[in-house]
């Protein structure tokens, strides 16, 4: 194997395929990142049995070969190179990298040991990259981040004709993000439960092209597999990963129907009064809501400890209410949504609240797609 190639083109390569790998790998050949030289260019893989990545990018290649070595230590080589060409050689069971007056010698590990990578699953449909970067950052917020419960690390992506739905929760909240996107076949209908970190990752690496492939195997979950295509800086730019088993806890209908209270509040004031009084809020304890006389109050801290509060103007129809919140997850929410203006939306105090942005009246191109749900918490007396 010998290959020269532009040093950012390969820098950005294999920082995106080495993104993915394993910090505790259970073999060390799962560390390992695997360049093929081939007359086509070069391949750059990465797999840990759960998810894969392959970047394919232009070189000018002498030999043909493969090599197998430190994904993580590749990627800091080629981050810390002068910005002049690079050169890779097999020299027996090492690889020699030449950058400028720059070399490396990189110790290999066994090519036959390292597992097939997972061929993409049929092209499903394509979504504008931007787009579904943003939604799938939006739906992320409510993800759980409990291992012990898998099935909330994940994001319920749901395709239904020219709709795909983002759901997620960890319990204490619940996100749902919807979008249009062009799909395979107008009558598709399928639903996976994807790692949300995986999915979240994958999202913001792919925005380099105008769109996103995305492919998904079955509509079933555990044995089925999702795979997203881009392109990226010198090439194409692949993932796959495995959808998680299980069954995602049915959340549409944690939505109401109804709205008996609203309140209209400036998203830019709200963020910045709650990060305020939650100063003085002791940890796991909530920030107090006080709806009414167009004012929302915010409260924090009890007792002899210390105490906050503020208020800030706020349109607001239906019956007053008192309610509280965990702070930062009322920030999580707030925080993705896009509009100047949001929408605080109750049936009753004890009861979820739906956030949302809100859109002028008439103004179709400017759909939030997004409502974020959150739980309330108990008030200190």
């Amino acid at each position: 194997m010998k290959f020269r190639v532009e040093r950012d083109v390969l820098a950005d390569a294999v920082a995106w395929a080495a993104r993915s790998l394993p910090v505790r790998p259970s073999a060390p050949v799962l560390a390992g990142l695997l360049i093929e030289a081939t007359d086509d260019g070069l391949v750059l893989s990465t797999f840990d049995y759960e998810t894969s990545a392959r970047a394919t990018l232009r070189a000018d290649v002498q030999d043909e070969g493969k090599a197998l070595v430190s994904g993580r230590l590749l990627a800091d080589i080629c981050r810390s190179l002068p910005a002049k060409p690079v050169e890779m050689v097999i020299d027996g069971t090492r690889v020699s990298l030449t950058c400028g007056s720059a070399r490396f010698s990189l110790q290999t590990m066994p090519v036959e040991d390292y597992p097939t990578i997972p061929d993409m699953p049929q092209a499903t449909g394509t979504v504008q990259s931007d787009v579904f970067a943003h939604a799938v950052a939006q739906a992320v917020t409510a993800a759980g981040r409990d291992d012990m419960l898998p099935v909330l690390t994940g994001v319920r992506v749901e395709i239904d004709g020219s709709t795909i739905s983002l759901l997620a929760t960890d319990r204490f909240r619940l996100s749902h993000r919807e979008l249009g996107w062009d799909p395979r076949t107008p009558d598709e209908s399928v639903a996976a439960l994807v790692p949300a970190k995986v999915l979240g990752d994958t999202a913001k690496s792919l925005t380099s092209g105008s769109e996103v492939t995305i492919a998904l195997s079955n509509s079933g979950t555990g044995e089925g597999l999702i795979g997203f295509e881009g392109v990226g800086p010198g090439g194409v730019r692949r993932t796959t990963t495995r959808l998680l088993d299980g069954e995602f806890p049915k959340v549409r209908s944690l939505f109401p129907n109804e709205k008996l209270t609203t309140a209209q509040v400036d998203k830019a004031a709200l963020i910045e009064t709650v990060k305020r009084v939650a100063l003085v809020a002791e940890r796991n304890t909530a920030v107090q809501l006080k709806f009414g006389d167009g004012v929302l109050t915010l409260d924090a801290g009890s007792g002899d400890e210390a105490q906050a509060s503020e208020s800030i103007p706020a349109t607001i129809q239906g019956e007053e209410l008192t309610t509280g919140f965990n702070p930062q997850f009322l920030l999580d929410g707030l925080g993705a949504i896009d509009q100047a203006v949001v929408e605080l939306a109750f049936t009753q105090a004890s009861k979820p609240v739906v956030i949302s942005g809100l859109v002028p009246d008439g103004d179709e191109s400017n759909d939030p797609g997004f409502r974020y749900l959150l739980m309330p918490r108990r008030l200190l007396s």
